[in-house]
């Protein structure tokens, strides 16, 4: 008798004559309709795809230009309510290698977003680890647990997840920035939670304040507060945003001190930088790693590969980034993703003229920690000639990350 389950079995195989595979028979092919049946999968028709020499990541080399994602992004700022339901005009970049899911890789969500002047995002929060990072502009205060914190160009705001948070815009114009997201993880390991908060936040939420409570608490170089009540309850960092001008600070002095003949940069002409939680010292977010690039002015990296994915957003400047076969000119607020094992490298053109820093800015963020976690990260450095790997932390000083 045969069952609507067997019908509908997924697993459907094939015998083929192949090195190291068994002979087709009557009996091979008997013996494969009950693993159907039974919803068996041998691994001798699977290893290759499973068990591969080396990473090869469904996702894909791509670049997002800035120019059409936020003449889009305002376009839909002109069409689509902020509210319940959509909660947020986020526009998620969708890796063409992902079938159409709004994943920029298998483990990274990245966006857009838009909020018209004087508009309110309502209360939420969710499992999932966030970030913000201002492209441009400035005038929203995101509220994370009731704290009002501006956001402004440059300035990145960690928000680890299950914590409250909604967004305002108290100016007359629109603003812009990037939103990352741990999504396609949570989603694969089937580990996400969201809840609904209030529709409306207070009328001493929608304040403005120059400096957050969580930057008078814990944005002090080398101090952190000893009362137990200023720890957050939530794993991630408690201060909630970096801002530009300690970052730009830290870069423009690696390269200096590099010019006085001190060692500090990641290679010559590539300074770099990694966001810390203040309470630990270890990364912003359980699951994200975050870090700024620089690249002086005819500078080239050394093409690294990595385990793991990113997603870089050009800051500031101009100039030429490689992703495996994939070769682009790239400039102010362009994004692209770096697939897991895929080498990475970028050579800057900046100058005055397109750049406040006269260099090749990159915002860079990755599934890092994770794979660090589990014990697969792993790194090679090309530019070597001896392919050496490890599967130890490599750090910014691993090359161009």
């Amino acid at each position: 008798m045969t069952t609507s389950l067997d019908r509908q079995s997924p697993v459907h195989l094939k015998a083929v004559t192949a090195d190291n595979l068994p002979p087709v028979t009557p009996a091979l092919e008997d013996l494969y309709r009950g693993f159907e049946k039974e919803l068996l999968v041998p691994l001798w028709t699977e290893i290759g795809d499973l068990m591969p020499l080396h990473p090869r990541s469904k996702a894909l080399p791509h670049l997002w230009r800035w120019d059409s994602l936020r003449a889009l992004a305002a376009q839909a700022g002109e069409l689509v309510p902020v509210g319940r339901g959509g909660e947020r005009r986020a526009i998620a970049l969708a890796n063409p290698g992902l079938n159409g899911r709004p994943f920029a890789t298998p483990t990274l969500w990245a966006a857009i977003q838009y909020l018209m002047p004087g508009e309110n995002a309502p209360e939420h929060r969710h499992t999932q680890h966030a970030f913000r990072f201002v492209l441009e502009g400035e005038g929203v205060w995101t509220v994370v647990d009731g704290d009002p914190v501006a956001m402004r160009r440059g300035d990145f705001l960690p928000q680890a997840g299950w914590n409250w948070h909604a967004h305002h815009n108290a100016t007359q114009a629109p603003m812009a920035w990037i939103d990352g997201l741990d999504i396609p993880l949570q989603y694969v390991t089937e580990a996400q939670f969201f809840e609904f908060g209030r529709d409306e936040i207070s009328a001493a939420e929608q304040t403005t304040p120059e400096r957050s409570r969580s930057e008078r608490l814990w944005g002090h170089p080398g101090l952190v507060p000893v009362a137990a009540s200023a720890r957050s309850r939530t794993p991630g960092s408690p201060l909630l945003a970096y801002r530009w001008e300690q970052t730009d600070r830290a870069l423009a002095d690696q390269l200096a001190i590099e010019k006085e003949g001190y060692g500090g940069t990641v290679e010559p002409g590539h300074a770099a930088v990694r966001y810390t939680d203040p309470g630990c010292g270890g990364d912003v977010l359980p699951t994200i790693r975050v870090e700024f690039h620089r690249v002086a002015r005819g500078a080239q990296t050394a093409p690294v590969r990595e385990t793991g994915s990113s997603v870089y957003t050009v800051f500031d400047g101009s100039g030429t980034v490689t992703v495996g076969d994939k070769t682009w000119s790239v400039s102010r607020g362009d994004l692209f993703v770096v697939p897991s094992w895929q080498p990475f490298s970028a050579k800057s053109d900046a100058g005055a003229t397109d750049s406040d820093s006269k260099a090749l800015d990159l915002f860079r963020f990755s599934d890092s920690p994770v794979f660090e976690a589990l014990k697969l990260n792993r790194t090679s450095m090309e530019s070597t000639g001896t392919g050496s790997t490890g599967t130890g932390s490599t750090g910014a000083e691993g090359g161009a990350r």
